[in-house]
């Protein structure tokens, strides 16, 4: 995220999260969760020395913070709660660096904290500092990153007790009253004899957040500016702080025509269209002439502007108006405009599971057993939101959607769990009950050459809507189809298809018309035409009757860009993420190509999530997009060197990996990536050489626990659903050829 006033040159100090960022930013496989609950009277006595970082409703700074400390026991506190000011509810996490080997290591802290989580977000961990430099930092999705530099020395201090001497000077093209014409340029300098310098820090204006120096700043907003700058050394010695002043003005031009400005309300609604729990308002302005300035905001009739700096989130419940402006360069202002929604409480919760029952019927013989086969009825009720579904799993297979009766007739004893889900998301504790198939003179098990008890007939990824009926050899449409064997032609499968389609028309198990539609998907499926032969199934094929059955939540957009691709938008802004609603995957191997299409000199930031749940079934989460963040695994896409350490190939907030690998190529290059997801195995492979494995087991569970979370003990999801983020109208990224083969 750039600060408005300011353009970092060479080095982008603000970076703009993933994929997701993930909120729970979670620390590799080989380090431990290093956060526990606030002390209590009864815990080991506190550190002889105690470090403390407070938050308040600022997504880029910490309120207060440590720079200076001495090495040993130390006992760090970390608050984000309404007491340290944060009013708007926001999580923020305090994270040390342990990857770049310019700072201290030993220290893998990476906390959570939210001003409603079960703490009253306050948390506290016990650490041994040792000397040197820590990097600390906090990244917020869809904000900037604050960060700091923490320098320790030995107890009992040192010879050198001198500060560092400290100047800046600013430099560019001034004009007879000295103001600079277009930007300024601040060189900071620092000197220290003793110990040396360990850090040099910037800040922006009167009350800006510091920042590490690493290259002259470049300022090209037009207005008086003041930048503050300081330094510190190995010894711990901080300099005065100390600053420049000077104003930058537009050069001479004609432009008198004020910029363009425009502004979109997201959030999720209800179906009056108020929007529930929050609101953001996204402003965006564009000027052809001189170049914007500034942007401003009002929350309210008679509120005063603010700088807009990033989406504004309306929390608070009631009817509200946003006013907002532009000013260019050339002075010219645009007119005020405003938005008006509404901000509403969601509805109560249901939080009643449903209630599932099950009746098993059948010959019985004398010893109890059912004589050639069983079949199981399912009912369940819910007196709340509704039954959604009901699922049954037969001899600890996957759990299956039911839909109706279920025959068993595999000799010997059998054990069938049963459960259901309201609309709500409640699901009910598995019921269990048993019984055995003895040995008749009925008719024996169905031979089906798939099993497929999908709710309608599917040919490849072509939904044909045709109910998907048991035949009278007690198997499916779609195991009959065998849309998932390796057909060597085109020809071969549709002739397979078309042997039966006649056989089901004359058992009048289908009829002309659905006769029809299922032949017209199969053509459509290509199925056995070159590049399918391998069993992949395609999800986008660059087609529009391909992309309409993705779903886009949260912010952003993708849409055709040619190529067969979809590239995701410049215009419409936000961090949100398209998923294939239509099935989940359990093993698979899911391939695609991405290409950076970022604007300019920077990268690209964005990803490819596995194994979520259905994002409209966790009602706890504020935006549908989150459940892909904290209930999934994000697998990075990011070629920048600098900025957010996950790289591509990274398990985002589990498994950090830097760039390497396959190699990074140019951008504007089509890259293979393919995902292989076996157990709670993850193999990540870029242009067909393998850059990560993964193996998420232990250390990486919900802290505290989330509703939902599929267990403590780190294991996430066996099934799901895929989807595509989308960071931001910077990080502009497109995709195709993505296609999928369960394994």
């Amino acid at each position: 995220m750039r600060h408005p006033s300011v353009r970092h040159r060479p080095l982008r100090l603000w970076t703009a999260l993933v994929g997701a960022l993930l909120m729970v930013l979670g620390l590799t496989s080989t380090t431990a969760y290093g956060r526990t609950a606030d002390r209590t009277a009864g815990s080991t006595a506190a550190a002889a020395q105690v470090l403390t970082w407070t938050t308040s409703g600022r997504t880029d700074r910490y309120v207060t913070f440590p720079t200076t400390a001495v090495a040993g026991p130390t006992t760090l506190v970390f608050e984000n709660s309404a007491a340290t000011g944060n009013d708007i509810g926001m999580p923020h996490t305090l994270t040390f660096d342990v990857s770049d080997p310019e700072y201290n290591h030993d220290v893998p802290i990476n906390i959570l904290a939210n001003p409603s989580d079960d703490n009253g977000g306050k948390y506290t961990v016990d650490v041994t500092l040792t000397p040197g430099r820590y990097r600390f930092f906090c990244t917020i999705p869809g904000h900037g990153q604050m960060q700091g530099i923490l320098t320790v020395t030995e107890a009992g201090g040192g010879d050198d007790t001198t500060a560092p001497t400290t100047s800046a000077a600013v430099t560019g093209q001034q004009n007879t009253e000295g103001a600079y014409v277009g930007s300024a340029t601040v060189t900071v300098s620092a000197t220290d004899e003793g110990s040396g310098v360990a850090a040099t820090e910037f800040a922006l204006g009167a009350d800006g957040a510091w920042q590490p120096y690493t290259a002259p700043v470049v300022v090209d907003t037009v207005g008086s500016h003041t930048v503050r700058y300081r330094a510190t050394d190995q010894a711990g010695n901080a300099a005065a702080e100390k600053s420049v002043s000077f104003a930058v003005v537009a050069p001479p031009s004609g432009d008198s025509t004020a910029p363009e400005t425009s502004a979109t309300v997201s959030g999720d609604k209800n179906p009056a269209g108020e929007y529930l729990t929050m609101a953001t308002v996204t402003v965006t302005a564009s000027d052809t002439g001189s170049g914007v300035n500034t942007i401003e905001y009002a929350l309210g009739a008679g509120a005063a502007w603010q700088p807009y700096t990033g989406p504004v989130m309306v929390h608070q419940t009631g009817a509200h108006t946003v006013r907002y402006r532009a000013t260019d360069k050339a002075g010219n202002v645009a007119a005020e405009k405003s938005v008006s929604f509404t901000v509403v409480a969601p509805p109560p919760q249901d939080t009643t599971a449903p209630v599932s029952t099950a009746a098993v019927s059948g010959t019985l013989n004398s010893s109890g057993a059912y004589v050639t086969s069983a079949k199981v009825t399912l009912s369940a009720t819910d007196a709340g939101s509704g039954v959604d579904r009901t699922e049954y799993s037969l001899d600890g297979g996957p759990y299956l959607a039911y839909t109706t009766p279920v025959i068993v007739d595999a000799l010997g004893y059998h054990t069938l769990a049963h459960r259901a889900t309201d609309k709500a998301g409640n699901t009910s504790a598995a019921k269990q009950l048993s019984f055995t198939i003895a040995q008749g003179g009925g008719v024996p098990a169905p031979n089906c050459p798939e099993f497929d008890e999908r709710l309608t007939v599917i040919v490849g990824a072509v939904d044909t809507g045709v109910p998907n009926r048991l035949t009278r050899s007690r198997c499916t449409i779609n195991e009959l189809i065998e849309d998932e064997k390796d057909w060597s032609s085109a020809a071969l499968f549709l002739k397979h298809v078309d042997g039966v389609l006649d056989k089901l028309l004359a058992d009048n198990v289908i009829d002309q018309r659905e006769f029809n539609k299922i032949t017209k998907a199969a053509k459509q499926s290509k199925i056995g035409k070159p590049g399918q032969t391998e069993g992949y199934r395609d999800l986008f094929d660059g087609t529009a009757a391909s992309l309409a059955k993705w779903e886009q939540v949260g912010g952003g957009k993708f849409a055709l860009s040619g190529e067969g691709a979809i590239t995701s938008s410049t215009t419409v802004n936000g961090m949100g993420m398209l998923w294939f609603p239509e099935r989940k995957y359990g093993d698979f191997s899911l391939k695609l190509q991405f290409r950076d299409d970022a604007p300019g000199t920077g990268n690209a930031n964005g990803g490819v999530f596995v194994r979520f749940p259905n994002v409209h079934n966790h009602p706890e989460e504020s935006r549908p997009e989150w459940v892909a963040i904290n209930y999934g695994h994000e697998m990075q896409i990011l070629d920048n060197p600098v900025g957010d350490m996950y790289k591509t190939g990274s398990v985002y907030g589990f498994d950090r990996v830097g760039l390497g690998g396959a190699g990074v190529t140019p951008k504007g290059t089509w890259n293979d990536y393919e995902i292989r997801a076996e157990g709670q195995h993850f193999t990540i492979l870029r242009n067909g050489v393998v850059i990560n494995e993964f193996d998420n087991v232990g250390g990486q569970a919900f802290t505290p626990p989330r509703a939902g979370d599929p267990g403590t003990d780190g294991r996430r999801y066996a099934t799901g659903y895929v989807g595509l983020q989308v960071h931001s109208t910077t990080d502009v990224i497109s995709y195709r050829n993505i296609r999928i083969k369960e394994l």
